[in-house]
């Protein structure tokens, strides 16, 4: 028989028990958002002061590219859930775009504008469209549930922007991105230059992993390009996976741009790969042999071979060490002066046990605070921003702005001694802080978040709104709206 001091403690610990239980169903119960708006009160993570209601607020949903302008680019997109098939693999459940994932590649130059309508055959959770790495108007960016609602089954959405800058970009859905990006909701968009360069074959190598098979272009095998010997090879390779993609070649290799834009004077590239963060680009230049082919390695399994179709080039081993785009090329005048800074922040990545939607788990945390409680940068139209980036947490995480793209300026407290490296999607390593700077060019509300999309899932996202610009679309709800 127990004794009475066991007895009581049984009393004590079961009472415990039940305040932890009725304490963490409260804490639950707080946490389940419903339908919700990105909107925060003026100044909550970020500047005070800055206003972004009254009077004067303009809805993102009229941020537009010219309405009465004609386009000189048009596609139609029509998007399915279902079986996607893989050349050289297995087929797989995911999405296609007219049919096929990738989808296709949307082609353009500088100063046309670009109109796509996108039609939702058989998406059940809804679809949208989100131009990576493109700034176009903050209507089109397809973040849904801050710059539009997800488009429903039958319904249809058209985008339309100009392509104002040559370089290799993607798009993809930003609706439940997590699985639809996974599953093939995706393509390539290349802004071919206004005068075409010397006489150059150009290849797209969009990289992706379909349940475990890696593939170039949606298919399970390396990818063959026929040039002629002596001549140039630009191949635009596109990192459309959750982690990074390292590149490299036996043969030496220029990087001639970064997330579509072009290095100032690059130099030759011998004994190190190029690592391509998540959701990053690089075009990469390699010369074919006067006799046989050239291989470029891309990650994964897969490598571009260039050159003679008879010839197969042996694998390379992969270089130990990575060639550092801090010190590469030369310097360039950026157009803004960093130092004159309007704005300043941190952008501090943590984690933390919680709750996020009910959910209980280990969840990502931006300046200590947890989603929905993250910052909201504050800028205004014609600011130059500067903001810190710490990644205090065990993973790497590939850092993504949408509608800018962002200079960096130092990491680790090293400066930046090459060309302008500027970027969308910057790879920020465990413990590693990074300094960058943008202009505040494009007004609207944008994600500045994780592109390890189940990391955006689990919190890894802000926002930076410009002063005077709001949104009318919310999350979750009847709408059902979930960007990440």
């Amino acid at each position: 028989m127990p004794s009475r001091r066991s007895v009581l403690r049984g009393v004590v610990i079961g009472a415990a028990s039940v305040a932890v239980a009725g304490a963490g169903t409260a804490l639950w119960s707080r946490t389940l958002l419903g339908e919700h708006s990105v909107m925060r009160p003026p100044g909550h993570g970020g500047m005070p002061g800055m206003d972004h209601g009254g009077g004067s607020a303009v809805s993102v949903a009229s941020l537009t590219a010219d309405p009465s302008r004609p386009a000189d680019v048009r596609a139609r997109f029509a998007v399915r859930r279902g079986r996607v098939p893989i050349s050289g693999g297995r087929a797989v459940q995911g999405y296609t775009v007219n049919g096929v994932s990738p989808g296709p590649v949307v082609h353009a130059r500088p100063g046309q504008l670009v109109e796509v309508e996108f039609v939702n055959e058989s998406v059940p959770d809804g679809a949208t469209l989100h131009w990576h790495g493109m700034e176009v108007p903050c209507a089109a960016d397809g973040v849904a549930g801050v710059t539009q609602n997800a488009v429903r089954l039958g319904e249809s959405f058209t985008y339309r922007f100009l392509a104002d800058h040559a370089g290799t970009f993607w798009y993809h859905s930003h609706q439940v991105s997590h699985e639809q990006v996974a599953g093939g909701l995706l393509g390539a968009v290349v802004i071919d230059p206004e005068v075409a360069p010397a006489p150059t074959t150009e290849a797209v190598a969009l990289l992706h992993l379909y349940e475990g098979q890696s593939t170039l272009n949606g298919a399970a095998a390396d990818l063959r390009v026929d040039a002629q010997p002596a001549t140039a090879v630009r191949v635009r390779v596109i990192n459309t996976d959750n982690g990074s993609a390292s590149v490299w070649s036996a043969a030496p290799f220029r990087v001639l741009a970064v997330d579509g834009r072009d290095v100032h004077q690059p130099g030759e590239v011998t004994g190190r790969m190029l690592v391509v963060p998540a959701g990053g680009r690089a075009d990469v230049a390699l010369t074919v042999p006067d006799t046989g082919a050239v291989r470029l390695h891309t990650g994964g399994a897969r490598s571009v071979i260039a050159g003679d179709p008879s010839s197969i080039p042996d694998p390379a081993p992969q270089p130990a060490e990575a060639l550092d785009l801090l010190g590469y090329g030369r310097p360039a005048p950026l157009g803004f002066d960093p130092q004159r800074a309007n704005r300043t922040f941190d952008y501090v990545i943590g984690r933390t046990v919680g709750f996020i939607d009910g959910r209980p788990g280990w969840f990502w945390t931006i300046n200590g605070r947890m989603y929905p409680d993250v910052p909201v940068f504050d800028v205004a139209q014609g600011d130059v921003v500067r903001m810190r980036i710490r990644n205090d947490s065990s993973e790497v995480h590939p850092m993504h702005l949408h509608g800018h793209h962002v200079v960096v300026l130092s990491r680790n407290g090293r400066s930046a001694t090459g060309a302008p490296w500027w970027a969308d999607s910057i790879g920020v390593q465990p413990g590693e802080s990074y300094e960058i700077a943008f202009l505040a060019d494009n007004p609207g509300i944008w994600a500045d978040h994780c592109h390890n999309l189940p990391h955006a899932v689990d919190g890894l996202i802000a926002h930076v709104a410009y002063a005077g610009v709001t949104t009318p679309f919310r999350m979750d709800g009847s709408s059902g709206n979930r960007p990440e």
